[in-house]
């Protein structure tokens, strides 16, 4: 981030991120932001800093030293879990991991922070029938606009970056504008504004420039393993899916999808 900042890049706020993606220039922002000093963005040295699950340890380590370099980032979170731990998820570490709180979610969005969905409690949505997972979708929708505000229920990032365009479909009748899939989007990405890719950073990216970001063999490489790594919380998916109690699927016939 030091880097970045030193560079003169820039972050957006997920408002800004919007009107670009929707072909209207984003204005400067105001004298006086929490986000630092005014400018006029340009598509050179912006981005959308993005973070997915809102684990708590973001407010101890990650929020403070980008509001320290003047940016500013997304946390998709996770509603039904929102001040508490990742019971969703499987165990990999020796203690649950908490999620943030309201009281720090407010206070970081007062400081220019976004906050947007990662569903209600992270299913797979493209396992579910329409029915649940428009309702995963409508109801973390609907806690973000009561909590946080209209504007926090702008975007959705798909859990495990997940979606095809049944989803896609669901997300914007839930009012969703924004849907972010995985590194590559979603399934088929057509360029829809519901199926947004994103360059991820993860902890081999040791140098000055992601390899997401690089063009030559390095980046190409860089993308792929990304997209492995992310294909392959599907196993994550799996485990969940058996954790469960045979009586508590089978009372749930239609819940998960088939061929």
């Amino acid at each position: 981030m030091r880097t970045l900042a030193e560079a003169d890049w820039r972050t957006l706020t997920l408002a800004e991120f919007a009107q670009a993606v929707n072909g209207s220039p984003h204005a400067p922002r105001p004298s006086g932001s929490p986000l630092g000093r005014p400018h006029a963005p340009t598509p050179s040295n912006v981005f959308l800093l993005t973070f997915d699950d809102g684990y708590a340890s973001l407010a101890d380590h990650a929020y403070p030293l980008l509001a320290e370099l003047g940016f500013t980032a997304t946390t998709f979170l996770i509603t039904d879990h929102v001040g508490r731990t990742n019971t969703w998820d499987v165990r990999y570490t020796w203690r649950r991991l908490a999620h943030l709180d309201w009281p720090a979610i407010e206070a970081w969005r007062a400081r220019g922070f976004d906050f947007a969905s990662h569903g209600a409690s992270h299913v797979r949505l493209t396992w579910l029938a329409d029915a649940p997972a428009a309702e995963e979708l409508a109801r973390s929708r609907e806690t973000l606009c009561a909590r946080l505000g209209e504007a926090a229920g702008r975007a959705v990032a798909y859990p495990f970056g997940a979606t095809d365009a049944r989803i896609e479909r669901l997300a914007a009748a839930a009012g969703y504008e924004l849907g972010f899939g995985g590194v590559r989007g979603g399934r088929g990405a057509n360029g829809s504004t519901l199926n947004v890719p994103r360059v991820p950073v993860y902890v081999w990216d040791l140098g000055s420039r992601p390899l997401g970001l690089r063009d030559d063999g390095l980046g190409a490489a860089g993308r792929f393993v990304a997209h492995v790594a992310n294909r392959c919380a599907v196993g994550t998916s799996w485990m969940l899916k058996l954790r469960r109690r045979p009586s508590a699927i089978s009372r749930q016939p239609n819940l998960y999808r088939t061929g």
